[in-house]
């Protein structure tokens, strides 16, 4: 037998994309311990990373803070699941929401409720930054700030477009910073770190 006559195996990757309602199924159905921390990006359930206490506190100072500036207007919706499309359920650190009065129990928010989307890494910013944010601008969320508690930076992401944000600004001390939906609304570096 020659090398031309042999015949090489094609392989095919079969991966499965699981959707939202699959996912939710196995939530429901117990497939997850109870703790476990996942969240389903473009049909793939990804373990999400342990909260350290820089990321902790941040979540917990900024939610605060969001939640006295904002009162009624919005709804901050800390670490909960928001569903993107059929195939992406993410749990950013925080949502800002448009504010219902039955607290989204009807069903979970989707793009059309979200003003602001917070991410807070310490360990996760180039998945953050390259996964998570790609994917929020793809799906029209048009705002999006990922807080880098080691460098102590924010970066502001606006203007979604399906290949991502087309406006990228930085934020570090002693700058101030405003949702787009509520531009008279001032927050402050420090406050936030």
């Amino acid at each position: 037998m020659t090398t031309s006559e042999l015949v090489t195996p094609s392989f095919t990757s079969n991966i499965h994309k699981f959707s939202v309602q699959q996912y939710c199924l196995m939530h429901e159905s117990g497939v997850f311990a109870v703790g476990d921390r996942h969240e389903l990006i473009n049909g793939e359930i990804r373990e999400m990373s342990p909260i350290g206490i820089k990321h902790a506190v941040c979540v917990a100072r900024t939610t605060r803070y969001f939640q006295i500036k904002l009162g009624d207007r919005a709804f901050v919706w800390t670490q909960n699941p928001i569903i993107l499309n059929d195939y992406s359920q993410p749990q950013p650190d925080l949502a800002i929401l448009k504010w219902r009065d039955d607290f989204y129990a009807s069903a979970l928010p989707t793009p059309d409720d979200i003003l602001l989307i917070i991410e807070v890494a310490d360990s996760t910013i180039a998945y953050d930054r390259d996964v998570k944010s790609p994917l929020y601008a793809a799906n029209g969320i048009p705002e999006m700030w990922l807080f880098d508690v080691n460098q102590q930076i924010i970066e502001g992401y606006a203007q979604p477009s399906p290949s991502g944000y087309k406006r990228m600004q930085r934020y570090e001390q002693g700058d101030s910073l405003s949702i787009n939906a509520f531009p008279e609304v001032i927050f402050n570096w420090e406050s936030l770190f």
